[in-house]
Order: C-alpha cells, then sequence, then structure tokens
C-alpha cells in the first residue's frame, strides 16, 4: 500500500484526505514569510479564520501541532497554584490535565466514564465550591471516544464567574459543526490544522476572549515560544512573530476561501451526513456505537465482543487500502473510529462500508453473508442519493 494509489482512501480522525486544491497550494514553489505577496495572505488568513471560530476576537496561526495549542491556552492565562477544573474523558482530556499539573496548577479531574459526557451540574457542584478557580478544561469532542460535550450549557455556566475562564479543546470539532466562541462564553479555543481545516499536521489557531485578556497580563507562568502578547504585536503589524509557515498558510487561504464560499452551514451538513451515514450503516453491520452522545467528526464503532477491533482496522489497511484508527488504551481493540472531516467523496463512504463488510466475514464468516453486505451496499448508495 502506498498513499500515492488512486483508490487510497484516509478516513481517520486526523489526518484526514486533502483537497485536490490543497494539494495544488502545497506544491506551489516557496515564498519567503515577509515579503509584500505573503503579506497579503496572511492578512486574508487572519480575516477570514474568524469566520470559522466565529469570534470578533484575533485568531492566532501556530506552527505546532494541536497539542501545542493546547499548552499555549494554558500557558498564558495560568499562574502557578492556580485552580484548575479539568473534564476528564479520554486520551486528550488526560493530556490537558496533565499539562496543567506541569505548569505547577492545583488541577481538580472530573472524571467521565469514556463514552459519556459530562454533567453541568458536577461542574457547577465544584465551581460553587472553588468559585476562585481559574479555569475550567473541556475537549468539544474528545477524539479517544468520539463524545461530543455539552459546551454551550457549560459555557453558560462558567461566564457566571468573573474569574474563571472557559478553555475549550476543539481540535476535532471546530469547523466540523457549530461551535460559535463569542456565543457559547468560550474564553480560550484551539483548533489543528489536520481536522476540519482539511490541511497537513502542523498547525494550531488560538483565540481568546476579552475575559481572558485580561487575565494573560497578569499570569505569571513561564512563557516565551507561545507568549500570545508578542504575536499579537506582531499580527497587529501584518506579520508572525516567529518565521511564518508559509506553506500551510497558503493552503489555509485556499480552504478559507472554499469555506466562505460554500457556506459553513454546507460544511458543517456534509460532516453531519457523513456521520448520519457511517452510524446507520455501521450498526447495520452489527457494530454499535459506543458514545452516548455522538460526535459528527468522528464516530466510534463498538466490534463485536468476539473481534480484535485492531485486527479489523489493521485488516483494512492492509487489504482494502483503507485507514480508520482502532482505540486507545482502555479502548484498544474494543472500537473503531471513522474520521468525516476532510475530503471525502460518496464513494469513498461506500467502499469503506463494503470493505467494512468484508472484513467482518474474513474474521467471522459465520457473522455475515455475502448476499447480507451486497444488500447492505445497495441500501447505502440509495441512502446517500434521497439524502444529498
Amino acid at each position: 500500500m502506498t498513499s500515492h494509489n488512486d483508490d487510497y482512501s484516509l478516513l481517520a480522525p486526523g489526518p484526514v484526505n486533502l483537497h485536490p486544491e490543497v494539494r495544488k497550494a502545497l506544491a506551489l514553489p516557496m515564498i519567503h514569510h515577509r515579503t509584500p505577496e505573503f503579506d497579503k495572505i496572511l492578512k486574508r488568513v487572519l480575516t477570514n479564520i474568524k469566520s470559522v471560530f466565529q469570534t470578533q476576537e484575533d485568531v492566532f496561526l501556530l506552527t505546532a501541532t494541536g497539542s501545542g495549542g493546547m499548552e499555549a491556552l494554558l500557558v498564558n492565562i495560568l499562574s502557578p497554584g492556580d485552580k484548575i477544573i479539568a473534564i476528564v474523558s479520554g486520551k486528550f482530556g488526560e493530556r490537558w490535565a496533565e499539562m496543567a499539573k506541569v505548569y505547577g496548577a492545583q488541577v481538580t479531574i472530573i472524571d467521565v466514564p469514556w463514552g459519556e459526557t459530562v454533567k453541568v451540574s458536577d461542574v457547577e457542584e465544584l465551581l460553587k465550591k472553588n468559585p476562585d478557580t481559574r479555569a475550567v478544561l473541556c475537549q468539544a469532542c474528545e477524539t479517544s471516544t468520539a463524545v461530543a460535550h455539552p459546551i454551550e450549557q457549560l459555557g453558560a455556566l462558567i461566564k457566571n464567574y468573573p474569574e474563571t475562564l472557559f478553555l475549550v479543546d476543539a481540535i476535532t470539532a471546530l469547523g466540523a459543526y457549530p461551535l460559535p466562541m463569542d456565543a457559547w462564553n468560550i474564553d480560550g479555543l484551539v483548533a489543528g490544522s489536520q481536522k476540519a481545516f482539511m490541511l497537513p499536521t502542523g498547525m494550531a489557531f488560538i483565540s481568546f476572549s476579552q475575559k481572558a485578556w485580561k487575565i494573560i497580563d497578569k499570569a505569571t507562568c513561564p512563557r516565551f515560544y507561545y507568549d500570545i502578547r508578542r504575536e499579537k504585536k506582531a499580527n497587529s503589524g501584518g506579520e508572525t512573530y516567529y518565521s511564518s509557515n508559509v506553506a500551510l498558510i497558503r493552503a489555509l487561504d485556499v480552504v478559507l476561501n472554499m469555506i466562505a464560499t460554500q457556506g459553513l452551514e454546507q460544511l458543517f451538513h456534509e460532516i453531519h451526513r457523513r456521520a448520519e451515514f457511517t452510524r446507520r450503516f455501521g450498526q447495520m453491520l452489527g457494530f454499535t456505537l459506543f458514545a452516548k452522545s455522538p460526535s459528527d467528526s468522528v464516530t466510534a464503532l463498538r466490534v463485536p465482543a468476539h473481534l480484535d477491533g485492531q485486527k479489523i482496522r489493521l485488516h483494512l489497511e492492509q487489504v482494502h487500502n483503507i485507514t480508520i484508527m482502532g482505540g486507545q488504551d482502555q479502548l484498544k481493540g474494543k472500537v473503531i473510529r471513522v474520521g468525516h472531516m476532510g475530503y471525502i467523496r460518496d464513494a469513498e463512504m461506500l467502499r469503506l462500508i463494503d470493505c467494512l463488510g468484508y472484513t467482518l466475514r474474513h474474521f467471522d464468516p459465520d457473522s455475515i453473508t455475502l448476499e447480507h453486505i451486497s444488500n447492505i451496499s445497495m441500501e447505502a448508495k440509495n441512502w446517500l442519493e434521497q439524502n444529498p
């Protein structure tokens, strides 16, 4: 298998298939980041990306993975000893809580069973006992479990605490479904290039509310590369503080233009349609949904108890040239995860369902017949035609 094959499908929850126009932009000759040509691109990107965040605030472009963006949100508002409430419902919630501990925060964890959403009442109870909490950390979508948390309700709660910020990891959410930063009272938001933005891994995008900016100058956490005050000053002068990621920012310009042309709601609709398709026909094949509140950006399918999700995932890749992801940590072998972001055509979705059926039959011939696979494939094709 090579990623150059025409029949290769990357259907992971990130990185994702690249749109042909993005690939063209990435193939362009390099230009310097301190030139009038790039200045125009940067100015356009810094303006247009606000529409995806649905904010009036500045959005900053960091050359880092999403985890770097998570760290940037923390170090700019944190002082050693600050109280942090971390909602932990999977691997990435665990990671953010660990980051906060590394920087000297007093971290209280709300431990949410994997596959379930946080109860807003549990957060409210902790905030009443600790009104001096500096920040609440939550994933919009916990990528490892495909759960979508109640971000709007959490934002409505936390806004009532003037010294408490609401930081949201939207790396596997922003651009995939509604997550309006300003309207939902989000004080710090991070996204990643390799998800709904349809780019390679390598950039994180972050934004802070006015409430957060009142804290940023007072925060005493050590910060250098991620000191957002330097980036804000440089952006106001039409530049990035450090060397710009020219290739990815130029490709981001293409993506933002495509989103503006089709409209954010249409992008949400396309991703929701893929999620509905996967949930519907995955269950018809014999899988069950793992998340009790499933995200539109990624679906976690629980595999039948007698099968191994890791082997299913590997077989799909080696035999059928389709990459999805398996489970992490306690879910290893128990679930497979299918991403719905990026450049995905209907033919790829149909092929995924076909190949999942053949893969199940490979490992357990008695579980599904060729006729049943064919019938599901026909129904899947009809569904796509009836639900454009």
